[in-house]
């Protein structure tokens, strides 16, 4: 069924090409075994459908706005900033080091080998529950398109019994569609996540469109804190930028399919950095509008219907149910590129053979040239995380809590190495790729940028970890689910220690191109 990476070589019949780009990769120590074939706007989409400004927004804009009033918009602009340090430093790395797996590849290279297998395996953690909570988000769109798809009880919201319950029902089916796509080549991929990217951005068009043509009050509203939830504001706003923080994750994914990008070392830079910008853009644009539109800013509608509550209400059954469905395509290619970049990480640790089953999960297809059991992984290990929590009225907000706290830790594990480099003169190298082309670099700016990137990042990681009740038992629950987001750090460390200790003894290539060794 599968091939191993060493079975394929450069110019065999079902293998990659015998480009540049392969070449360069070897030099890194690698032989080229996955299909080199995106282009600049595949990846961008890669970048672009993980960080999907319509599946979160439409997820969390009602959390948000239940937290911090109108005036949680702000958070948008703050987390977009604080991001675009983080992005701005992997945009760099990725010029640098054009291989897959890239949070493992750049953290390893920079702070050997058990911080690199670390900052891995937390984001593989962190990836598998993404690609999860990222799933349940039909619940919030497709029973609002159609009766038929609430199969479980009646009621629909995410934070009932019956919402939650339904919501990993359509989360599994969502995942195992994802995982087929996955399996049968990065070719079907790149054309369902290009189709559904250009579908989604048309949504967001239109929502924006709609939004503000359809206003009710003006701009001003963004400074109304009459509505957020009871005690200190600050309290209520730093809980509210749980949203903004959710929303811009994943924008590294150009970086983790840089082995299947053409000209990696000039794409995935500027990819990575163009996903988080026209995602910062027009999710600011979506969130303004919906305040400026929505119908009533106190009768509770907009915290517990969010988007979708506004959108019902300023257009017809059908022009509503269309973006509605612009929505779930969104939600689909969101799902879908988190599953593949998750199964690129865990293809790239496995080829170092640091993970249990590394020879089956570096085993590419002959026939499709993608890795299938990292792949097959990564949904039935976000189904059964789903299957776990059936009924669990609190699968939206701790899901998401727990997934967005991993993968701030992962980034830390690349931008602290990368600040203790920069100090110690990184990069050394002016290298260009191999054209000859100067390879993006932050010059001067570079410790400043990176060491705000690292405040930033720790700042992020404790908000977003507080054990809030608001957040982890808005129902009720046990100290376990208050906890549930430092809780699950330390079971993702101590369980990675113990796996860690078993794949130790493996050898690990780290050859790097001359020219770029600082």
């Amino acid at each position: 069924m599968v091939a191993s990476a060493e079975a394929l070589t450069p110019g065999s019949p079902t293998g990659p090409d015998t480009s540049a780009d392969s070449t360069d990769l070897a030099r890194f120590g690698y032989q080229p075994v996955l299909h080199r074939k995106l282009g600049r706007y595949a990846s961008f989409a890669a970048g672009f459908s993980f960080v999907s400004i319509l599946t979160t927004i439409f997820q969390f804009f009602g959390f948000g706005y239940s937290f911090g009033g109108a005036a949680f918009f702000w958070t948008w602009p703050i987390v977009f900033a604080g991001q675009f340090l983080v992005a701005l430093n992997f945009a760099e790395l990725a010029a640098r080091y054009p291989i897959s797996g890239c949070i493992y590849q750049w953290s390893r290279r920079l702070a050997g080998e058990v911080v690199g297998w670390f900052a891995g395996w937390m984001m593989i953690i962190a990836q598998i529950v993404t690609a999860a909570a990222a799933a349940i988000a039909l619940q919030v769109v497709l029973p609002t398109i159609w009766s038929g798809f609430q199969l479980i009880g009646t009621d629909t919201a995410l934070t009932s019994r019956d919402g939650a319950s339904n919501a990993v029902l359509l989360g599994s089916a969502l995942l195992a569609l994802t995982t087929l796509i996955n399996v049968i080549g990065i070719d079907w991929m790149a054309r369902i996540n290009s189709l559904g990217v250009t579908i989604e951005i048309i949504g967001v068009l239109a929502v924006i469109a709609v939004f503000f043509t359809h206003t009710d009050r003006g701009p001003g509203v963004v400074t109304h804190t009459d509505q957020a939830a009871a005690g200190p504001y600050w309290a209520a706003f730093l809980a509210s930028g749980l949203m903004a923080a959710y929303v811009m994750v994943g924008f590294d994914s150009a970086g983790e399919l840089s082995e299947e990008t053409k000209n990696p070392r000039q794409v995935a830079p500027r990819t990575i950095l163009s996903a988080l910008a026209v995602s910062a853009l027009g999710g600011g644009l979506i969130l303004l509008g919906a305040l400026m539109a929505a119908p009533s800013l106190s009768d509770g509608s907009l915290a517990s219907g969010g988007l979708a509550y506004v959108i019902e209400a300023k257009l017809d059954t059908t022009p509503g149910k269309v973006v509605l469905a612009c929505v779930a395509c969104a939600i689909t290619v969101c799902t879908l590129a988190i599953q593949t970049a998750g199964s690129r990480l865990l293809f790239s640790m496995a080829r170092d053979e640091r993970l249990p089953f590394s020879k089956q999960l570096a085993a590419v297809h002959p026939r499709f040239g993608t890795p299938v059991w990292p792949a097959v992984a990564i949904g039935v290990l976000g189904i059964g995380l789903l299957l776990l929590n059936l009924g669990n009225a609190a699968i939206f907000a701790t899901l998401a809590s727990v997934c967005i706290v991993m993968l701030y830790l992962a980034y830390l594990l690349v931008t602290v190495p990368l600040l203790v480099r920069r100090i110690k003169g990184w990069p050394a190298d002016v290298a260009g790729d191999a054209a000859g082309t100067k390879l993006f670099a932050l010059g001067r700016y570079g410790i400043a940028i990176n060491a705000l990137a690292v405040v930033w990042g720790v700042a992020m990681a404790v908000n977003l970890a507080w054990p809030r009740s608001a957040v982890y038992t808005p129902s009720g629950g046990g100290w376990w689910m208050l906890w549930a987001a430092p809780l699950f750090v330390v079971v993702t460390l101590a369980v990675g220690a113990v796996v860690h200790r078993l794949v130790t003894p493996a050898r690990v290539p780290v050859t790097e191109p001359v020219a770029q060794i600082a």
